[in-house]
């Protein structure tokens, strides 16, 4: 059984915590690799509560007690300290930056698939399934993942279109009906145009699927949210492992329905590829 992400159930927990517990939070989620170290009065005297609330703190968040807490923070470190924060210098050499892209993104995936919610992907698939279209929004870095979204779609014989101007989507949006799934893509969860999109799609009573990050606007619009919660630096250029993620989510779901449908799709895959054959050159 894979250890609880124990980083991500405090900041989901957060919220709802007393403001003494928070403190507590707060100091976990800033030096987590401290934390493991530290004896309880340690803990409580460095957020400036006492021993009762950092008992509290750990019951609240789902553990028996400070013991507990301290193995789960260790699992979560133990388990995520292979690969370190992506940050580019000028002296690193091709063999450095090729290796921290690739570990990044590693690192990314890792993170997504321990979190993502299984039950929310069953969800996500029988939505599909039943789906008579399926249309795909995405702007700016989201709008490829779209576009890849609406291939692999398109081959496992569902209608599917993938928009990323924002007037064609509103559009589309306003002639979908309950029987149509609009699956909306966003690596921020903040996008205004896709919100309005959204705003009309459920108008029109079309389920939505986001792929955005958890507490976001996005997610909180969507009828089956798939949280994506990856941290980049928009400051300086670096790569957008969130939008490697996004599109493993999709290979997810592509994978899902491909399984739901049975023989009949992989006999129809088959005859697909077949038929490109003849578009490639063999020598």
């Amino acid at each position: 059984m894979k250890p609880r992400n124990i980083i991500k159930i405090i900041e989901n927990c957060e919220p709802n915590l007393r403001k003494s517990e928070r403190k507590v939070a707060d100091y976990v989620l800033a030096n987590p690799s401290e934390v493991i170290h530290r004896r309880i009065v340690d803990l409580a005297s460095a957020a400036d509560v006492s021993e009762p609330t950092v008992v509290r703190f750990c019951r609240a968040i789902g553990c028996s007690g400070f013991q507990d807490f301290k193995v789960l923070l260790a699992q979560h470190i133990a388990h995520n300290s292979q690969y370190q924060e992506f940050s580019l210098h000028e002296s690193d050499s091709a063999r450095e930056y090729t290796n921290k892209v690739f570990d990044s993104t590693i690192d990314t995936l890792k993170r997504v698939r321990d979190s993502i919610d299984v039950y929310t992907i069953e969800q996500a698939v029988a939505a599909l399934m039943l789906a008579r279209r399926v249309e795909f929004y995405g702007f700016g870095a989201s709008s490829p993942v779209a576009t890849d979204a609406q291939h692999k779609f398109f081959r496992l014989q569902i209608p599917s279109s993938a928009y990323s101007d924002p007037h064609i989507q509103a559009m589309s949006a306003m002639s979908l009906t309950d029987e149509d799934v609009v699956v909306a893509i966003s690596q921020t969860g903040r996008t205004q145009i896709l919100l309005d999109g959204m705003a009309l799609v459920k108008e029109s009573g079309a389920t939505i699927i986001g792929l955005a990050p958890s507490n976001t606007p996005v997610a909180l619009e969507c009828d089956i949210p798939l949280h994506i919660d990856v941290e980049e630096d928009t400051e300086n250029y670096t790569p957008l492992p969130s939008r490697i993620a996004h599109m493993a989510v999709i290979d997810i779901l592509a994978v899902g329905v491909s399984k739901a449908k049975g023989p009949a799709i992989g006999e129809h895959l088959q005859k697909v590829n077949r038929g490109l054959q003849s578009l490639r050159k063999t020598k």
